[in-house]
């Protein structure tokens, strides 16, 4: 299995902070943001590669992190050619580069770069071998429709599969959001090309792509408990400093 963080965003609503430096090494408890998710990585068996891709902006950053990471997995990085804001790929667009590069046809954990959170990586890997090549996504319970609406927010049936998911809609129908977590099996990235060939696609927010899979296939949630934090902003931001 093959783990992709997303880091090639720019991170505009963090500016002037993330200007001219990637929010994933953005720094928490004095270590960057990145370094929790690579330990979470490097506790699961089943992952024998790490990959970060990122832009052509940051990438001398992250090649610089990558000499100081401490991990027993093999760490690679991936630049996806952008310079700018005006020109990136895109979640989706990233997630769909690196497999091109790559040749990934393994299964497939990939997970926001600014995703900070306390649950356990392995039962959702667990969960996600059960449902077989289905689709698996981490989801949250915000507890909060008007916070749910700022996500794309997931509604499930009694055996955790989605049902509906709506990208930042203005009247959510749940209080589960989705993390930028995802597991998809090996026979499941055959339709990341069809979502790509489509008119309609999105290369943006993965939640785009995660509502047409759940209408092509089903796609399954796993409910994380514990804290989370998504950094989009400076508010986000500080109190992830103060409380994780």
């Amino acid at each position: 299995m093959k783990a992709l963080i997303l880091a090639a965003g720019y991170a505009t609503r963090l500016y002037p902070l993330t200007k001219e430096y990637p929010k994933p090494l953005l720094l928490v408890k004095d270590r960057p943001i990145i370094n929790y998710i690579v330990d979470k990585l490097g506790k699961l068996g089943d992952i024998d590669e790490i990959i970060v891709v990122t832009n052509s902006k940051f990438i001398s950053h992250f090649k610089k992190w990558a000499k100081g990471i401490h991990t027993k997995k093999r760490l690679s990085l991936v630049d996806d050619c952008t310079k700018t804001n005006d020109d990136k790929l895109g979640a989706v667009g990233d997630i769909n580069f690196t497999l091109q590069k790559k040749r990934i046809k393994d299964d497939l954990l990939v997970i926001g770069g600014d995703n900070l959170f306390d649950g356990n990586l392995g039962e959702f890997l667990k969960f996600g071998r059960k449902m077989g090549s289905s689709p698996v996504i981490g989801v949250y319970d915000l507890g909060s429709k008007k916070e749910a609406g700022k996500y794309g927010v997931t509604k499930i049936d009694k055996d955790n599969r989605v049902v509906n998911f709506q990208e930042k809609p203005k009247k959510p129908q749940s209080t589960l959001v989705a993390m930028c977590l995802y597991y998809f099996p090996g026979a499941s990235l055959r339709f990341l090309k069809e979502y790509m060939d489509t008119n309609s696609y999105k290369s943006d927010a993965t939640g785009f792509y995660i509502d047409w899979l759940s209408k092509n296939t089903d796609v399954y949630a796993f409910n994380f408990s514990g804290t989370w934090y998504d950094i989009g902003d400076r508010g986000f931001y500080d109190k992830a400093k103060k409380q994780f």
